[in-house]
């Protein structure tokens, strides 16, 4: 089969991704085989393909926003079909057993496994997983669409929960590209009477934020028309998170939706950034239950990812566009 293979960490620009002729896996007993229809691309990514993020073995099959349809099933599967559609987030396997398994913080597992980090991923024709950690596809979406929805838009999802946003309060979200353009039309249809701040960098993602019911937009460090009683950053840039501090109400929360920071959050003053019970909380990687319960709720409303699509063997340069922030939004990769 074909895949796109990690074999070297360095600098996008200089290709590190390589087309090869792999086997085809076969799926174990509770496992099924996708044949892989689209993988979207997102900065995580990236971030293993320049060495931020260390992946568990090279080669590797990169990919973590897998769409599908199931060619082969273990002889345990009773999940799916043969020809059902699927969908592969970021969470590939979780122990079970562990105090985080038992009470749905899989994303906390310290024996977990994530797609295309420490198992091969979507960047293929083909790939397996264990039954339980695929998510059937509802409709109202195609292919394409959906593939963003896996990473950015389950991600997204959890980071809008953690958030705990009452209808009414003013919103910020640092950052606009496959997350935020997904996050703000969920923001839109649940809290309809939350203003949203967009902080952004580009005229292009400003643009697309105004277009998506954007209230107003701005860049890191603008002072907006209003405090934010919640704030989420989805960028890698530390400095967002102080701007981001300075404009939050007090008792305002911000929630910082990123595996690692490219550039170090800059020392915060006490008494300016932090009193007046102000909370910060991280996002960690995503539950099999932010899955289950954000993919219909993304069929309802319904949500239209803007996506630009690629070939299979254009990965590199998808990585370089997502580097240098050349995407309108969101990624995926046509693979069959």
């Amino acid at each position: 089969m074909k895949a796109m293979q990690l074999t070297k960490t360095g600098s996008v620009e200089n290709g590190c991704l390589e087309l090869r002729d792999i086997p085809v896996p076969q799926p174990k007993d509770n496992e099924i085989l996708v044949k892989v229809s689209v993988c979207g691309a997102c900065h995580t990514d990236l971030d293993e393909a320049e060495g931020r993020l260390a992946v568990s073995q090279l080669p590797i099959v990169p990919g973590h926003q897998v769409v599908g349809t199931v060619a082969e099933k273990g002889k345990n599967v009773s999940k799916f079909n043969l020809g059902d559609r699927v969908g592969i987030t970021w969470l590939y396997w979780a122990c079970g057993e562990c105090a985080f398994c038992k009470t749905g913080q899989e994303n906390l597992c310290e024996h977990a496994q994530w797609t295309g980090k420490d198992a091969n991923g979507g960047y293929a024709e083909y790939m397996v997983i264990e039954e339980e950690f695929a998510h059937p596809l509802p409709d109202g979406f195609t292919d394409a669409q959906a593939g963003p929805l896996l990473c950015a838009g389950v991600i997204g999802y959890r980071t809008l929960r953690l958030a705990e946003v009452q209808d009414g309060q003013t919103i910020g979200l640092y950052g606009f590209g496959a997350c935020a353009h997904i996050l703000i039309q969920v923001i839109k249809y649940q809290l309809p009477n939350s203003p949203v701040f967009v902080f952004t960098k580009t005229e292009r993602h400003a643009q697309l934020a105004k277009q998506l019911g954007a209230d107003w937009t701005g860049r890191s460090g603008d002072i907006p028309p209003a405090k934010l009683q919640k704030a989420m950053d989805f960028t890698p840039v530390g400095e967002c998170v102080r701007d981001a501090l300075a404009v939050l109400q007090r008792g305002g929360r911000l929630i910082i939706n990123a595996i690692r920071k490219e550039t170090p959050v800059p020392a915060l003053q006490y008494d300016t950034y932090l009193w007046h019970e102000k909370e910060i909380k991280s996002v960690a990687n995503v539950t099999k239950a932010d899955a289950e319960q954000f993919l219909p709720i993304a069929s309802k409303i319904p949500i239209r990812p803007t996506v630009e699509e690629f070939p299979l063997e254009a990965a590199n340069e998808v990585l370089v566009k997502i580097k240098h922030s050349r995407l309108k939004a969101a990624a995926v990769l046509r693979i069959s």
